[in-house]
């Protein structure tokens, strides 16, 4: 359990140097904007962050995340829980998928505490008494009353209607196996462990806001015959090898620091943004949401590319490069990079993919200029500074060549998908329609906005 949430934010380990506006006259240039007069319980995202960063730490406890269900849904689920709970109080802007009645007088702290709580006790039972001690906390430091209770009532409703809309989204399905090519290209399971691919059939999964999840599908790769394949091969080749002679003192660390799982580093920025601009709990909870329903869209669409073009990763491509047939690449059946290969497909690159939504997303939010300073979850005490939110992008996708996990072709690609991914979800997030695609069960609960954003 946390202290408080002053330790949280130290816990979480980023600090985001930037300018600091009041939550009164932020203004976000998808059309988002702050309300004036926060409702009773309002004036901080602080409930909405503390939600979020239980999560994270759910998410890094070994094995507390289920292996066949991404957690990206968890952050998806969560903090649109928390959205609507507070929108369907203020009415001030649409919710994602969920508006319940509830009295304007209600305490929006109370409902997004509720639905956190609620969101997160039905997605990891296990974590019930933590879970359950956390929101005794959060409510013991509001006034008792009517109030109180309706945004109670009103965090219920909105998590158990969201969590039920999301109950047969083709997550609990069983991955199918994969069937691995013996052709030139073709992905194969890789050294040292070949494990089996994760994740075979997470493109099945219903999207929260895209259509379908080749929406955005990159074009295909050039051939490995091609000279374009030749010169991304040839870089990671010398730059992502274990003992490379080419790649910087500095280019090495930055493989090492990026090295864990995007999302949750994504996510510990966005918090401390929200915190440096004291973002009030209406637009916290609207940038949390919007930010992990992209990344989770993000996964589900990077997942149908990767495994619709099966690419094979560098380390096959280099030690199997005299059978390619390409006179520009030369193979080394002893090439070894320098982090392990992931268990997928190559292509498009995941880290790539979601800096470019974080960075899309939180630029929509606060600006893309200003100092960024980000510690690694993976190198203690490791900080980087960066000169906004794109420096982040760029340096998270090309630390991966960095780390001889992936070519450049893969991390160019993941870059578009990502900002097609991001932009659309900030555009649906003005839309009537938002939350309600084509795949998505029709909500039942009335209210101003019950149909979608």
């Amino acid at each position: 359990m946390k202290k408080s949430i002053v330790a949280l934010m130290v816990l979480v380990g980023i600090v985001v140097g930037i300018g600091a506006v009041s939550a009164a006259t932020a203004v976000a240039s998808n059309g988002s904007k702050a309300s004036a007069a926060p409702p009773a319980g309002g004036d901080s995202g602080a409930i909405a962050i503390a939600w979020n960063h239980e999560l994270l730490h759910i998410v890094q406890t070994p094995g507390a995340q289920p292996s066949t269900i991404h957690a990206t849904r968890s952050f998806a689920i969560l903090q649109a829980a928390i959205y609507d709970s507070v929108v369907s109080i203020t009415r001030d802007d649409r919710p994602y998928l969920v508006s319940v009645p509830a009295a304007r007088g209600a305490r929006v702290d109370a409902a997004a505490a509720q639905a956190g709580h609620d969101a997160l006790a039905a997605l990891y039972p296990k974590w019930q008494t933590e879970l359950d001690g956390q929101l005794a906390a959060e409510l013991a430091a509001i006034p008792d009353g009517t109030a109180k209770q309706n945004g109670i009532q009103a965090g219920q409703s909105v998590a158990a209607k969201l969590l039920a809309l999301r109950a047969n989204d083709g997550s609990a399905a069983t991955p199918p196996a994969f069937v691995a090519g013996n052709q030139p290209g073709d992905y194969r399971p890789t050294p040292p462990a070949f494990a089996a691919p994760v994740f075979t059939g997470w493109a099945n999964v219903k999207p929260f806001v895209l259509d379908s999840a080749s929406q955005f599908r990159p074009d295909a790769p050039p051939a490995v015959t091609t000279a374009a394949y030749a010169t991304a091969l040839n870089e990671v080749k010398s730059l992502g090898q274990n003992t490379s002679m080419t790649r910087t003192a500095d280019e090495t660390v930055a493989a090492k620091f990026w090295a864990g799982p995007i999302w949750n580093t994504w996510n510990e920025i966005a918090d401390n943004a929200a915190v440096a601009h004291h973002a009030n709990l209406e637009t916290t909870s609207r940038l949390l949401a919007v930010l992990n329903l992209t990344f989770a869209d993000g996964v589900i669409a990077f997942y149908d590319a990767k495994y619709h073009y099966a690419v094979w990763r560098p380390i096959t491509a280099v030690r199997l490069g005299d059978s390619i047939g390409n006179p520009a690449i030369t193979g080394d059946p002893t090439w070894t990079s320098l982090a392990t290969t992931p268990a997928d497909p190559s292509f498009p690159g995941a880290h790539s993919v979601i800096s470019e939504a974080g960075a899309t997303v939180l630029s929509s939010f606060f600006g893309n200029d200003g100092q960024v300073s980000v510690t690694s979850d993976v190198l203690p005490g490791t900080v980087r500074e960066f000169t906004g939110y794109r420096a982040i992008a760029t340096e998270a996708g090309l630390s991966r060549i960095f780390a001889g996990v992936h070519t450049r072709l893969d991390h160019e690609a993941g870059l578009t998908l990502g900002r097609n991914v991001a932009q659309l979800v900030l555009r649906s997030s003005n839309s009537a329609d938002f939350g309600a695609n084509p795949k998505a069960a029709t909500p039942s609960a009335p209210g101003r906005y019950a149909s979608g954003y």
